[in-house]
């Protein structure tokens, strides 16, 4: 199955679970597990709330949401058009924050990259940041057939 959606919407942290459930919906396309749900929600949450807290420093501005269904496998794109990051590789280290005044953990990419299958960050000072991830969906339904995951087989 093929098949996009692109949302933009105010940076605003009260729209944080609008992104979530948007692309949850959009995800149901591939009969996703509750887990694979659970996964992309948070991953969404930590890119979208980055965006809004780094990315626009609780000031005005837009973030757009794009997801693409290719096969079994879904892409996702946060971006905004705020700030950006100098040391992308240095804002990546766990527990690294910007803002520990307003107890962030620093760990919103380490999330990210746990949940999802593959990460990708672009970054350029002045003029915002794009985070890209990757999740194939199915993938404990394979293992299952393969008889591998499932001890009771």
């Amino acid at each position: 199955m093929n098949n996009e959606m692109r949302v933009e919407f105010d940076a605003k942290s009260v729209n944080e679970g609008f992104a979530r459930v948007a692309v949850a919906a959009f995800l149901t396309q591939l009969n996703p597990t509750l887990d694979e749900v659970a996964d992309v929600k948070t991953a969404v949450s930590e890119a979208v709330t980055n965006a809004i807290i780094h990315g626009y420093e609780n000031k005005e501005g837009k973030v757009f949401v794009s997801c693409r269904l290719q096969g079994k496998e879904v892409w996702i794109a946060v971006e905004d058009k705020g700030v950006g990051m100098e040391d992308v590789q240095k804002a990546m280290e766990p527990f690294y924050t910007t803002k520990p005044e307003q107890e962030r953990s620093g760990m919103g990419f380490a999330f990210m990259e746990a949940f999802m299958d593959e990460m990708q960050v672009e970054s350029k000072v002045g003029y915002g940041t794009t985070v890209t991830m990757k999740k194939k969906i199915g993938q404990k339904e394979e293992e299952n057939q393969n008889g591998c995951g499932d001890s009771f087989n």
